[in-house]
């Protein structure tokens, strides 16, 4: 490569792709030392200098002063090397250029294909630090392949990959469709730099929110929680700083329009915008909507909220497969236990829990169970109090087993008796 071809190269990179020139120079010249090797020999530490301003190329190696030349790489006579230096003695040793022609035309065609692999090099690091700074951004991109899951999105200037952990389940990802993600991380790898991307992570929904509504964007209405299954529903949370913007109002848009947007680019994802609370009572009622709730239970202590609800309202509550209760329970931060109103439960449910109530005493059988709840015995106190020959003649059981039974359901009632809380007269 002549020093004319070399300035091309140079101030094209440096003009059209913002390298530094120095920065190319300098893998210039580790790309021809590598060339010079192959082409010179085993000649002994091998120097390239390019001139900074007319980028012509001197190669220089150390030889040493002998009396006899024997290897033309490593050896010089002393009569030629007190030429170079004057007061050269044998066994020194001397720095001599290699004329350029020298390296051949393999050397030349080795240095080229260095040069350009260091200068993609050098680009793709370039790029990869503007996507450092660009951590929490969503871009978009074309997927080129597929490898073991992981999909490979080309960005323009360089590829991201989007991990399959990082991928939707419910999405499919096709070859040539263009798809938005999220900036997760640029991470070292063994090949350079992956810039990681993702469509299921919660910060990719916030960051949809701050580009589709400007209250959050000019932070009016702050984002205090999220939590998400990736595909299926997102819970978030919101607060407004101002008390005329209504901060679930101003998410929702004008007939739903500004949460449509975004559930269209997360494919049909549900989206809960739930009204954020310092009251966790109030916040838990919030996110639970809208389902209605007869009673919330706070336990500081364990950070665990009991929720009491009518039989008709516990399926809403819980959701399908329990994402309601664990969505919330996520983005509270707080166990969340939803139960059953045990006032609002029909004849049939009260005899079937007596007869389970039962069935815990020892020697109790599930028939003899049924028989006394059926009889009107629906409780331990009530076992307690009968009179034996009226549960004898219920169960139709003998004497020696009705006694155990009374006498296993008196010690299970005064178990109880003890462990309730003593409170003072």
């Amino acid at each position: 490569m002549s020093s004319n071809e070399l300035l091309a190269v140079i101030e094209n990179m440096e003009k059209e792709r913002g390298i530094d020139r120095e920065f190319l120079i300098q893998m210039v010249e580790a790309a021809l030392i590598s060339a010079s090797k192959k082409s010179a020999g085993p000649a002994r530490n091998l120097r390239v200098e390019i001139d900074r301003k007319t980028l012509s190329i001197k190669t220089y190696t150390q030889v040493e002063v002998v009396e006899h030349v024997a290897s033309k790489n490593n050896q010089i006579s002393l009569a030629d090397a007190r030429r170079i230096k004057p007061d050269a003695q044998l066994g020194d040793f001397v720095e001599t250029e290699i004329v350029a022609k020298d390296f051949g035309r393999i050397a030349a065609q080795t240095a080229k294909q260095a040069i350009i692999q260091r200068i993609r090099q050098a680009e793709k690091e370039i790029v990869v630090k503007e996507y450092k700074d660009r951590l929490g951004d969503i871009v978009s991109g074309s997927i080129i392949r597929v490898e073991r899951g992981d999909v490979i999105i080309d960005l323009g200037r360089v590829e991201a990959i989007m991990p399959l952990r990082e991928r939707v389940p419910t999405e499919e990802y096709q070859i040539g469709d263009r798809l938005r993600a999220y900036v997760l991380s640029v991470e070292d790898h063994v090949s350079g730099h992956h810039i990681v991307l993702s469509r299921s992570h919660p910060d990719f929904v916030k960051r949809l929110f701050a580009l589709e509504i400007s209250e959050i964007a000019d932070k009016t209405v702050e984002i205090k929680g999220i939590a998400r299954e990736a595909g299926y529903r997102t819970k978030i949370a919101v607060l407004s700083h101002d008390e005329k913007v209504d901060p679930v109002g101003a998410c929702v848009g004008m007939k739903g329009m500004r949460v449509k947007n975004i559930v269209r680019e997360l494919l049909g994802e549900k989206i809960d915008i739930v009204r954020w609370s310092p009251d966790i009572k109030t916040y838990a009622t919030n996110a639970l909507n809208p389902a209605k709730l007869n009673k919330v239970v706070v336990d500081a202590a364990t950070a665990k909220i009991t929720v009491i609800v009518d039989a008709d309202q516990l399926s809403l509550a819980i959701g399908k497969r329990g994402q309601n209760a664990r969505l919330t329970s996520k983005l509270l931060g707080w166990k969340i236990d939803i139960q059953k109103d045990k006032d609002d439960v029909s004849f049939d449910e009260k005899v079937a829990m007596a007869v389970e109530e039962l069935t815990h005493l020892k020697g109790m059988e599930q028939s003899t169970a049924e028989k006394l709840v059926h009889a009107g015995f629906l409780t331990l106190e009530g076992i307690v109090e009968a009179d034996i020959s009226d549960l004898i003649e219920t169960t139709g059981l003998d004497e020696a087993t009705m006694g155990a039974i009374k006498e296993a359901a008196a010690a299970a009632v005064a178990k109880i008796a003890e462990q309730k809380p003593k409170t003072d007269e």
